[in-house]
């Protein structure tokens, strides 16, 4: 089963800190809930929007602890919770129906009795089922993590929870049998894993087979066509899973994954934003190599084409932005050509015209900490690779060239190749004149602006066509790639 968890162990004062304030439209039914143990105080209605929690409505009970709520329309049905003071809070499913629940101030989790609504029947008796089977594991799940336990007591331990987790497979199967209408029954089905059929162990690639077919059917449970889905934390937990774990960390994998998995969103606008927002910024904030290729890739695609209707102007210009900021620098494209004055600040330097089979370019500054520990690897580095075709194309980020030219000189960085800028080319009429002249570019001038450096050391590693093939990289990084691709260029293998 994938990690199903009804109830959420997150501490509310973390949850309420991503609460912001959404409306929503008048509904038929009503949510009527009797807290005993509330005088006139404040209670807030919240709904999930994956596994977040977010404000819907306020209200105040009378002296004896009732409040009332709208129904949810059936687009914002979902998982919600009745927030109390402390903060405290219990959930339940906002369906299309009437709701009458009852609890206590104490802990309104506990003490939870639903006398109308026969969808949280069905959610509070399973809620109730796990926590019994969670209670009788305990001591067993504590007995695997004993070191001083015997094997008898190690074996029994495995069966009793082997027993336990056959119980609630059995339940819920009863559940999606008996309940399958239901809304919790379709959160229920999405975390259950698809059974993987047997592949003869005598075939070469079982394994990828059954990899494969893993994939293919990975959201055979979910129905795309049900906008409730995207309001609790088990679809934000499938498609974390899916995107961050199932599939393999490559970007040109993980680009075309992302175009199916939205296609199968395509008709419902709720599971289309929650998918495309997701992909977006975690590819966006992603530390993984050339993910910025599939933030690029989805701005252009679903951004740019007007699609998120759910952005306003601000917010979009804010995503496409941040899209052309790092367009010149990502993975796969042919990267600008630069051109800068060299140590020497007379002899212009063209990246275009440097002959090597990789090119690291190296954007760097004498007073960074970071760059002064990691560049004494860059030498050695250079050392190794310069003899099988690396060359190091290093761009100062010093404003000012002479501490820039001192380190370099001083420590014996001269090897490779060094350009940087100087306020007197950066000045307007300078930088006009050196542009409309042929001798630079705005890009080169910009530099810093086209290779997005917000911080350095910053490696950008080219093929010999200028392509960029790698970066986020470190020397101890780049080591390891340049070993995989003289490997692969042995093997034949193209890169």
């Amino acid at each position: 089963m994938r990690n199903f968890q009804p109830i959420r162990t997150c501490l509310m004062a973390s949850a309420m800190m991503a609460l912001t304030t959404m409306s929503y439209a008048q509904a038929p039914h009503t949510i009527q809930v009797h807290v005993d143990g509330l005088n006139q105080d404040t209670v807030y209605l919240a709904h999930y929007y994956g596994n977040k929690l977010y404000y819907a409505d306020t209200t105040v009970t009378d002296a004896e602890g009732h409040l009332t709520f709208p129904g949810r329309p059936y687009a914002e049905c979902g998982k919600h919770a009745i927030v109390i003071p402390g903060p405290k809070y219990f959930e339940f499913m906002a369906v299309t129906e009437d709701i009458v629940i009852e609890t206590k101030a104490s802990d309104p989790s506990k003490f939870v009795n639903v006398i109308e609504s026969e969808e949280n029947k069905v959610f509070y008796e399973f809620l109730g089922f796990i926590g019994e089977r969670r209670t009788i594991a305990s001591p067993y799940e504590q007995t695997l993590s004993d070191s001083t336990a015997t094997e008898t007591q190690i074996q029994e331990a495995r069966q009793v929870l082997t027993d336990l987790g056959e119980e609630v497979g059995a339940e819920q199967k009863r559940i999606l049998s008996v309940h399958g209408d239901k809304l919790f029954a379709k959160y229920l089905n999405m975390v259950l894993e698809p059974t993987i059929p047997e592949v003869p162990q005598n075939i070469a690639n079982a394994q990828e087979l059954q990899y494969r077919w893993y994939l293919d059917h990975y959201w055979d449970r979910v129905d795309f066509d049900d906008p409730r889905l995207v309001h609790d934390g088990s679809f934000h937990q499938i498609l974390d899973s899916y995107w961050t774990r199932v599939l393999p960390q490559v970007p040109d994998t993980l680009l075309n994954s992302a175009d199916r998995l939205i296609a199968k969103a395509k008709g419902n606008d709720e599971m289309f934003k929650y998918i495309a927002h997701y992909i977006t910024f975690n590819s966006e904030s992603s530390k993984v190599m050339c993910m910025d290729k599939i933030f690029i890739h989805m701005v252009d695609t679903y951004y740019a084409s007007g699609q998120a209707t759910w952005m306003n102007e601000e917010q979009l210009k804010k995503v496409m932005d941040r899209a052309e900021e790092l367009r010149d620098s990502q993975c796969g494209s042919i990267i600008p050509n630069i051109i800068l004055p060299g140590l020497d600040q007379e002899t212009w330097m063209s990246l275009y015209d440097v002959d090597a089979k990789y090119i690291a370019v190296l954007i760097w500054e004498s007073t960074c900490g970071h760059c002064k520990k990691e560049l004494p690897k860059y030498k050695e580095l250079y050392k190794k690779w310069q003899p099988k075709g690396l060359e190091i194309f290093a761009i100062g980020n010093d404003f000012d060239p002479e501490p820039w030219q001192k380190f370099v000189e001083e420590k014996e960085y001269t090897d490779w190749i060094n350009v940087s800028d100087n306020p007197l080319i950066n000045a307007q009429d300078s930088a006009s004149a050196l542009i409309y002249g042929g001798v630079t570019t705005l890009k080169s001038l910009n530099f810093r602006t086209t290779f997005d450096v917000f911080a350095t050391p910053k490696v950008l590693l080219l093929d010999q066509n200028k392509k960029i093939i790698g970066k986020q990289i470190g020397a101890e990084q780049l080591g390891d790639i340049l070993g995989r691709l003289e490997e692969m260029e042995s093997k034949g293998i193209p890169y």
